[in-house]
C-alpha cells in the first residue's frame, strides 16, 4: 500500500485506452484508474474559518471503493464517508487537521503519470482559523529610553503623558490575519501598516485616541481595536529638540520635538547657508511658518533662491522669540545639516533599505578574497535611526567588507533604475568605534558599488576621517549616474586596511533617490 501527502490540485485527463475488433464497428472501451480528488478551498490552502466547511470531492475513475476519514469530536459531516465522492464536512474546533481518504482501484492507478498500485491513501491537510481578535497594549518610553508603566485601556482612564515623549504599542491577534494598520491621533506616525510594535511619540498637547484594523481576504475576516481619549498630552518642562531637517515642497522643514508658537517665529532668527563646491551662498530667509498640519514642524522659505541635490545646506537659529506651544524656549542651533527626501527606490519591497525584515545571513560576503573577508555583519536592535533594527559592522584591524543582500534563492535583491538620470545614494552611519585614524595614511570609508556597469570611480560615502562624529547617526550622500537602465542591485564596501584598529559603526535608511542638480 501506497500512501501520498500533499494533493495536486489538478490532475491530468485520464487516457482512454481501446482495442479493436474483428468488427471494425464494435470498439471496446477500457476504463482508466487515476486518482483526482479536489477540495473547494484547495486555491486556498484550505483555509476556513470556524463554523465553516470545506467540500471534500472524488472523482477518481476506476475506484472501487473509498472511505473518508475525518478528525473526531471536531467535524460534521455531511454524506456517506465510507461509500460517497463528495462530501462536506464543518469544522468546530481551530487547528491543522489531516481529512484522510482511502481508495480502492479496479486497476493500478495512475498518479500524476506514474502508476502507485491499485489502493491508495492520500492526507489533504487542512487549517482552521479563529475568527480574527485583537489584543493591544501599551506602555510609556521612559526619558532614557527603557520600558515605563502600562497604559490603562479602561474606559474612562486617564493616561497622561508630556507632550515630545513617546508610547510603545504592541498588539495580539489571533486569525492570521493578512494585513494590519494602525492609526494614531496626534502621534507621529500617524499610520503604520503590518508592524506589530511601534514606538509613536505624541508632539501636539490634546487628548487623543488610536485603532488598529485587521483583515484578511480569504477566508474574509476583519477586526477592529479602537479606542476614543486614551491618552492625554500636557504641556512639558523637557528641553525643545530639533529631530530633522529636510526639504518640504519650496521650503526646508524644521521638525521639532512638540508644537511650536506661531507667533514667536521670526524669520530674522534664521540663516542659511548654501555650499556647492567652491561657491557659498547666503540668501535671506524671506519667511517662517508653522505648517497648518504638523504643528510641529517650522518651514522657511528662501528669497530668489532655491535648494538641489548637490548642496550642502545648513540651517542655525540664534536665540530670540521662539517657543513651544506650551512656553518653553528653543536653544541655538549651529550649521544643522539638512536632509533631502524624496521617493526612495530602494523601498520597493525588495532591498532592505532599513534592516528590518531580513537576517545577518541574507546580507552575504561577496568573495572578494583578502582582505574583504575580514569583518563581522550583524542585524542589530542596539541602535536604530528609524524602526528597530540597523545593520551592525565591525571591520578588523587591517581588514575590509563586501556584501550584499540575496533571497532565500541566492539572488541578489534587486531595484530599477534610469540610465543617464542623477540620484543622490545615501545611508544614515552611527559610528561607536573609528579605532585609529593614522594621520598619514588613507582614512576608512564605507562605498557603494552597483551591477551591472559599476562605478568604480565613486568615493567614500562616507568617510570615517579623524573628526567624524561618534556616539550620533550622521547621514552621508553623494550624487551617482548609471551607465544602465533596469534591474540594478549593489554592494556595500567598508576599508579600514590603514587602521591598526576595529572600526564599528551601525548603518540604516540606505535610500536612492532622484536628484535635482543645480543648474
Amino acid at each position: 500500500m501506497k500512501t501520498y501527502k500533499n494533493i495536486v490540485k489538478v490532475l491530468c485527463i485520464a487516457a482512454l485506452g481501446f482495442t479493436a475488433c474483428n468488427d471494425d464497428n464494435d470498439i471496446h472501451l477500457e476504463e482508466p484508474s487515476q486518482r483526482v480528488i479536489y477540495t473547494s478551498q484547495m486555491d486556498f490552502e484550505n483555509k476556513v474559518e470556524v463554523g465553516n466547511y470545506i467540500t471534500f470531492g472524488d472523482v477518481s475513475p476506476g475506484v472501487i471503493s473509498r472511505t473518508w476519514t475525518f478528525p473526531e469530536n471536531i467535524t460534521n459531516v455531511q454524506g456517506n464517508q465510507s461509500s460517497e465522492d463528495i462530501v462536506k464536512a464543518y469544522f468546530y474546533e481551530p487547528g491543522v487537521y489531516d481529512v484522510k481518504l482511502h481508495q480502492v482501484f479496479k486497476n493500478d492507478a495512475y498518479v500524476d503519470e506514474n502508476l502507485m498500485g491499485k489502493e491508495l491513501d492520500t492526507t489533504i491537510v487542512v487549517n482552521i482559523l479563529n475568527p480574527l481578535s485583537i489584543n493591544i497594549t501599551a506602555n510609556y518610553i521612559n526619558p532614557d529610553g527603557t520600558l515605563g508603566a502600562a497604559l490603562n485601556f479602561a474606559e474612562g482612564a486617564e493616561n497622561i503623558i508630556e507632550a515630545s515623549r513617546s508610547v510603545r504599542y504592541t498588539y495580539n491577534i489571533v486569525g492570521e490575519p493578512e494585513t494590519t494598520t494602525w492609526h494614531f491621533e496626534g502621534g507621529t506616525p500617524l499610520a503604520v501598516e503590518n508592524t506589530e510594535t511601534v514606538d509613536v511619540k505624541y508632539r501636539k498637547m490634546g487628548t487623543f485616541g488610536l485603532d488598529l484594523l485587521a483583515k484578511r481576504d480569504r477566508p474574509f475576516g476583519e477586526a477592529i481595536e479602537s479606542y476614543e481619549n486614551v491618552i492625554t498630552v500636557i504641556a512639558s518642562t523637557d528641553p525643545v529638540t530639533l529631530d530633522a531637517t529636510y526639504n518640504f515642497e519650496d521650503a526646508i522643514a524644521l521638525e521639532f520635538s512638540r508644537e511650536m508658537d506661531p507667533e514667536s517665529l521670526n524669520p530674522s532668527d534664521f540663516s542659511v547657508t548654501i555650499t556647492n563646491g567652491e561657491t557659498v551662498l547666503n540668501p535671506m530667509v524671506a519667511s517662517a511658518s508653522v505648517d497648518a498640519i504638523e504643528g510641529n514642524r517650522v518651514l522657511l522659505t528662501l528669497a530668489n533662491e532655491s535648494t538641489y541635490n548637490d548642496d550642502q545646506v545648513t540651517v542655525s537659529y540664534t536665540p530670540g522669540t521662539l517657543q513651544t506651544l506650551d512656553g518653553v524656549a528653543v536653544d541655538a542651533l549651529t550649521d544643522v545639516p539638512m536632509v533631502f527626501r524624496g521617493e526612495n527606490l530602494f523601498n520597493n519591497g525588495i532591498v532592505d533599505y532599513g534592516f528590518e525584515n531580513t537576517m545577518s545571513t541574507d546580507w552575504v560576503y561577496q568573495w572578494w578574497g583578502t582582505p574583504w573577508d575580514k569583518y563581522k555583519f550583524n542585524i542589530s536592535t542596539a541602535q536604530a535611526y528609524d524602526g528597530d533594527k540597523s545593520g551592525y559592522v565591525v571591520v578588523d584591524a587591517g581588514g575590509g567588507m563586501i556584501i550584499g543582500q540575496v533571497d532565500s534563492a541566492g539572488e541578489k535583491a534587486s531595484f530599477t533604475v534610469k540610465a543617464g538620470q542623477a540620484y543622490e545614494l545615501g545611508v544614515w552611519v552611527y559610528v561607536e568605534s573609528l579605532g585609529q585614524i593614522l594621520p598619514d595614511a588613507l582614512p576608512p570609508d564605507v562605498r557603494f558599488y552597483w551591477a551591472p556597469a559599476t562605478d568604480w570611480s565613486v568615493g567614500g560615502n562616507p568617510t570615517f576621517t579623524a573628526d567624524y562624529a561618534v556616539g550620533e547617526w550622521v547621514y552621508s550622500s553623494q550624487i551617482v549616474e548609471f551607465a544602465e537602465a533596469g534591474p540594478t542591485t549593489i554592494s556595500i564596501r567598508a576599508n579600514n586596511q590603514n587602521n591598526p584598529q576595529e572600526l564599528k559603526f551601525y548603518m540604516d535608511n540606505l535610500t536612492l533617490i532622484e536628484a535635482n542638480l543645480r543648474p
